[in-house]
């Protein structure tokens, strides 16, 4: 193991999106070392494991937990990263934990769920998107990122010509210049990721030997 402890925690994610399977390492990459251990190498980030969110309430969840739990072989934890929809964050995320750490309550686990979908960590940041990808120069955060319904339409109604916002590219593009304390400042679901992260990753480091 390196002697930096954060290059040798490794973050197992179960995500529901397409998007996320991209965007999401991505993510955490930058909280990790743009923020949470500036300077450090970026932890280990297997591929996230999607399963459609409808799956995962019937029953998948424990089967998906049980699976990333085997790609921690060492220092390191597991995340779930879901869109709450319609649902209520903090209704369903108590009950989705509870579930989840009976798969393996071996391995720190965080359940988080975006309100209501990633993209609204977007739009909380979206002055740092501006000119970019065809969205308008002066593009704004709307005042309550996470109440707007279809932020994947909010972005392409802001975008010039025909552009669209495409999921599976732009996802991760966009999350790669994000402003970070901005999403966070604007975002209440994002300002829990960031936390659980924290938590995550000060666990495995207890952890290692």
């Amino acid at each position: 193991m390196s002697t930096d402890p954060v290059s040798g925690v490794t973050i197992a994610c179960v995500v529901e999106g397409h998007g996320e399977v991209a965007a999401l390492p991505v993510l955490l990459r930058r909280l990790v070392i743009e923020r949470i251990s500036p300077g450090s190498p970026p932890p280990n980030l297997p591929k996230p494991h999607r399963i459609p969110k409808g799956s995962l309430k019937a029953g998948l969840l424990e089967k998906a937990v049980a699976a990333a739990g085997n790609r921690v072989l060492g220092a390191g934890g597991i995340l779930v990263l879901v869109d709450a929809d319609d649902d209520c964050p903090g209704t369903e995320g108590p009950e989705w934990l509870a579930r989840a750490r009976k798969a393996r309550s071996d391995k720190p686990i965080a359940v988080v769920f975006a309100k209501r979908e990633f993209e609204a960590w977007l739009l909380a940041g979206a002055s740092s998107l501006a000119g970019k990808w065809g969205l308008s120069a002066d593009l704004a955060a709307p005042p309550t990122p996470e109440e707007v319904r279809g932020a994947k339409e909010w972005l392409t109604d802001r975008m010039e010509g025909s552009r669209a916002y495409k999921e599976t590219v732009d996802q991760p593009a966009m999350t790669a210049v994000l402003d970070l304390d901005e999403a966070r400042a604007f975002s209440p679901s994002f300002d829990k990721l960031w936390r659980e992260v924290e938590r995550l990753v000060a666990s495995a480091i207890e952890a290692s030997p």
